[in-house]
């Protein structure tokens, strides 16, 4: 009986320690578990973070513009020729036979001015001459004289000297009395002022009654502007990557948005022969003939230079673009999803886009709004965004494709 009481205690003893085993087993591998999905879960979490860390950027590829065009350029229309008036001598402006918009010839009368103090020196100058002439005379008859009366010794040969030298003396104020009223004809000829050339009147500074000084000094003196606008001349700043397909004789039109459809066609007459080493450009200029008058003075045109651009150029929208000190740049994404910041030289503005002439590949990618913070070398997700082929080169849609990988 005890024997068997105590085989029960035993085998209840190895059951309950068995069931402990278990149960620790258990606990370890709960343990275990928890402790292998919680770090499961902080590795996930840290994944995600740094995957949120990196920045996503939407790209597109620029846009290629028409391979063989024209070279359009922006320029205002200027005179042929173009001269402000002024006046010769002082006075009072007594009557304009011109006013602006009139079309004048060469010798044309424009203006008659009233010159009191002129005429007044003139008429002072005039008796002046006179009596230096009178002068003259006299010391001229004495002279004579006093030569006929050497010969019988009635005077000494010192007066005789004195005579000739008094005479020579009156002859030479003479001269000087005779340049004067030339002087002062000239300057009463410049009462009337007559046009330089041929051309139209594009401004008128006086009326009846104003005080006219001569020369261009002081206030408002300029009388008239007299501008010559056949033909019509228009300097544009060709891009030295263009220049040397610029050179004199090359055909060129104008278009203005008054005259839509309508080509103003002319030529290039000279260029600098030289680049501009501020703006990069070289100075041209295109003359186009006027006969109408349709052209005017500081006008604004879109001028065609005929010289058939081959090469592929490229635009981009104006928000690709990263403005910084050290200049413009457009972020390149690289095929292992690294930004790079480029430095562009541009071309013509579209106004949403512009023209990159060097800078770029047709491959690349460029961000679309790239922020201020990104740096070179840095890493990026990007997302291609669809390019409306309809629109303006280097527009985007709203539209994005979804990812892609550069």
């Amino acid at each position: 009986m005890d024997s068997e009481r105590h085989e029960w205690q035993h085998t209840k003893g190895r059951r309950v320690f068995t069931y402990l085993f278990f149960l620790v087993i258990a606990l370890a591998f709960f343990g275990g578990f928890t402790l292998f999905q919680r770090r499961a879960q902080y590795q996930a979490l840290a994944n995600e973070t740094e995957a949120m860390a990196i920045p996503t950027v939407a790209v597109i590829h620029p846009a290629a513009e028409a391979g063989q065009e024209d070279l359009v350029l922006p320029g205002t229309l200027q005179a042929y020729v173009e001269s402000p008036i002024y006046a010769r001598t002082s006075g009072y402006l007594q009557k304009w036979y011109h006013d602006i918009g009139s079309r004048v010839k060469k010798g044309d009368l424009l203006v008659d001015i009233d010159t009191p103090e002129v005429d007044q020196q003139l008429s002072q100058a005039r008796a002046d001459l006179n009596t230096a002439k009178a002068n003259a005379h006299l010391s001229d008859i004495t002279a004579t004289r006093y030569s006929e009366l050497i010969k019988t010794d009635g005077v000494s040969k010192q007066e005789v000297d004195n005579a000739i030298g008094d005479l020579e003396a009156k002859k030479a104020i003479v001269q000087s009395s005779e340049a004067n009223v030339r002087r002062l004809e000239e300057l009463e000829s410049f009462k009337h002022i007559y046009a330089p050339f041929s051309g139209v009147i594009t401004r008128r500074n006086v009326d009846i009654g104003t005080l006219i000084n001569a020369g261009n000094g002081g206030t408002s003196q300029q009388l008239f502007s007299l501008a010559q606008t056949d033909p019509i001349r228009v300097y544009v700043s060709v891009p030295e990557i263009n220049a040397p397909s610029v050179h004199s004789g090359l055909g060129a039109f104008l278009e203005l948005t008054q005259y839509p459809g309508q080509q103003f066609q002319g030529k290039v007459v000279r260029t600098a022969e030289a680049i501009d080493p501020a703006t990069r450009t070289l100075l041209t200029e295109v003359d186009v003939p006027n006969h109408d008058g349709a052209l005017l003075p500081g006008g604004y045109a879109q001028v065609h230079l005929q010289v058939k651009v081959t090469t592929e150029r490229l635009t981009v929208p104006v928000n690709a673009l990263l403005f910084r000190s050290e200049g413009l740049r457009a972020v390149v994404v690289d095929p292992n999803h690294k930004i790079h910041l480029k430095p562009l030289t541009i071309g013509r503005d579209y106004g949403t886009s512009l023209e990159v002439l060097q800078g770029l590949q047709r491959s690349d990618w460029i961000v679309l709004n790239p922020a201020d913070s990104l740096d070179e070398g840095e890493q990026v997700n990007v997302k291609e965004m669809a390019v409306n082929a309809g629109a303006a080169p280097g527009k985007p849609q709203a539209a994005a494709q979804g990812s892609s990988k550069p």
